[in-house]
């Protein structure tokens, strides 16, 4: 199936995902954030229904599919107005690395509790003194005997408090000032000497952030995944994906904010004649359209070239749709929430906590600069300043 045009059953799983998201909506998610508690009903029920666990193989209770799937799942969630953060997260990035280089044991494990939503897993990667340079990354592990001692911090990790597991990234202590070869350990959230502590941030979402400290922690040696000297290759399984997700969360807000204001602007009349008549209105609206559908065949190509094994081509897409994705989404959130004035302010339309997640999509997992950096490099050939 041609990354241009989405299969029947594509088209399916996004109308059925799209009627779940409905059930809820973004009234739904600005409950739970009042009430200070996680959407506990929508992932059970997205996990019931099979879409948690729709990029997992089957022989583990997953769907099969890949992140072209999962992908439609969480931008479908977010366009109703109720994204899942953590499908970025756990089924997406954790799951994805364990499928292709854990275990049988470490499979048999995870996969079907990340499947079924039953298990939660959250991925650690960024650090305090690394920011978006991941070969400064100095969260480092040593064996001791048949077991590891692992030694590091983390910050701005996502839903620790409900995970049963970080998987984290860190490096071998001999690589500490060489060529980055990462290693990813599954780190249990009760394991001894693992301590988080929440982050305040301004961002309002049941999703909290976390600061990760571990001094020496004991880890059995099955807790690694995959080679420790694999270098790149494990690391981009897992980033890769998050960079594709990360963009179908962005679209999703962004056509979530673009329907309420083209909604709005069809009925509120000032003068004679509804708003969207006016050019001044109708064009800036036409243009975030048109940029969210570029933004989305972007990321479609990423996640065909990367659920058909072809990582090194699925990067440079992933990083452009990304990049892609979180411009269209800050603009057209903005666009959004002017088109409505006063009214885009208030609580009963729902759009000004839109404005700080939005943001975020043009930050995170990596900023704007550093996609700019990795295309001018890698794409155009260009020399680094760095």
């Amino acid at each position: 199936m041609s990354p241009l045009l989405e299969s029947e059953e594509h088209k399916a799983l996004r109308a059925a995902v799209s009627a779940l998201g409905k059930r809820y909506g973004r009234a739904y998610i600005a409950t739970i954030n009042k009430e200070n508690r996680h959407p506990d009903e929508l992932w059970s029920e997205a996990a019931k229904l099979g879409y948690l666990g729709v990029n997992l193989p089957e022989q583990y209770g997953g769907g099969g599919g890949g992140i072209t799937e999962l992908s439609i799942v969480l931008e479908e969630l977010g366009t109703a107005g109720c994204p899942l953060l953590m499908l970025i997260v756990s089924p997406a990035i954790c799951g994805t690395v364990i499928t292709r280089f854990g275990t049988e044991a470490q499979k048999q494990a995870w996969l079907p509790g990340l499947a079924d939503g039953t298990r939660l897993m959250a991925f650690g990667i960024t650090e305090p003194d690394a920011g978006s340079n991941s070969h400064r990354l100095t969260t480092t592990a040593r064996r001791d005997g048949v077991d590891w001692l692992l030694t590091g911090r983390k910050v701005f990790i996502s839903g620790v408090d409900r995970a049963d597991a970080v998987l984290i990234v860190g490096r071998t202590e001999d690589a500490r000032t060489g060529t980055l070869k990462p290693c990813l350990f599954i780190v249990p959230t009760n394991t001894p000497g693992f301590e988080y502590r929440q982050i305040d941030m301004e961002l309002r979402a049941a999703e909290k952030q976390f600061e990760l400290t571990f001094d020496d922690i004991r880890l059995p040696a099955d807790s690694l995944v995959g080679d420790e000297n694999a270098g790149l290759l494990q690391l981009f399984a897992g980033l890769n994906p998050e960079r594709i997700m990360t963009a179908a969360f962005a679209i999703g807000m962004a056509q979530y904010a673009l329907a309420k204001a083209v909604d709005y602007a069809r009925d509120r009349t000032v003068w004679r004649q509804p708003i969207g008549a006016h050019q001044a209105i109708a064009h800036p609206l036409a243009q975030s359209h048109i940029e969210l559908e570029l933004a989305r065949l972007m990321m479609q190509k990423a996640a065909y070239l990367y659920d058909a094994g072809d990582d090194a081509a699925a990067g440079e897409a992933a990083n452009m749709a990304k990049y892609a994705a979180g411009e269209a989404c800050v603009k057209a959130v903005d666009q959004a929430v002017h088109t409505l004035g006063g009214n885009g302010l208030t609580h009963e339309f729902g759009l000004a906590s839109l404005i700080t997640a939005a943001r975020v999509s043009r930050i995170a997992p990596v900023s704007r600069e550093m996609i700019l950096n990795y295309v001018s490099h890698q794409t155009l050939g260009l020399p680094k300043s760095y």
